[in-house]
């Protein structure tokens, strides 16, 4: 297949546009496939690029799914509101959204099956994705405590963690997306949080 604009060279940018089909492709192939049946070859083909146009860009296809996932963080979250119900419950609530899109459970498994093998694949998720979203929750959680609605003393690491496993657990005990479940997350962590009364 013959390009014309995406081949970089001295001077020349890549092309926008390529970039967002190849990422798109790759998530709609990770999502209908999963990780482990997927190829860069499908993405090429869906994208409609040359398998080299995407070696151009991401070295391997963690590279390239870990990005994917990077660009997709927070698209659907309002902005910061300043109420930190209201927006903890924004971020847990996309961050369910994306791992229902993107069969997002299955990629977590295959992370961890095949750590020893592609360790790359963990770590790319964890810089790409999981960082980003607790420090995110931990800025809210910054914020909360500097306005003194949380104690003074409070974990915000222990507390992200609190947030984002109700997720999982209920995942795996069959109650994976019930109604309700961000804002039952965080009531139960703000309450442990909140300063002792006068």
């Amino acid at each position: 297949m013959r390009e014309t604009n995406t081949v970089r060279s001295a001077g020349r940018p890549r092309s926008a546009e390529k970039d967002a089909a190849i990422l798109q492709a790759a998530l709609e192939l990770l999502a209908s496939h999963g990780y482990t049946r997927m190829s860069l070859s499908q993405v090429a083909a869906a994208a409609q690029v040359s398998k080299s146009t995407i070696h151009l860009r991401w070295k391997t296809k963690a590279d390239l799914v870990t990005a994917a996932l990077e660009a997709m963080r927070m698209v659907h979250a309002p902005p910061a509101s300043g109420d930190t119900r209201t927006d903890l419950v924004a971020v847990l609530e996309d961050f369910a959204e994306t791992i229902r899109r993107v069969r997002g459970m299955a990629l977590i498994g295959t992370c961890l099956a095949e750590e020893a093998h592609t360790p790359d694949l963990l770590a790319l998720l964890r810089e790409r994705t999981v960082l980003p979203r607790r420090a995110l929750l931990r800025e809210i959680l910054e914020g909360a405590r500097e306005r003194g609605e949380i104690r003074e003393d409070a974990d915000p690491e222990a507390a992200v963690s609190a947030l984002l496993g109700p997720f999982y657990a209920d995942y795996l005990g069959g109650r994976g997306g019930h109604h309700g479940w961000a804002g039952q997350a965080v009531d139960l962590v703000l309450s442990g949080l909140r300063p002792p009364g006068p």
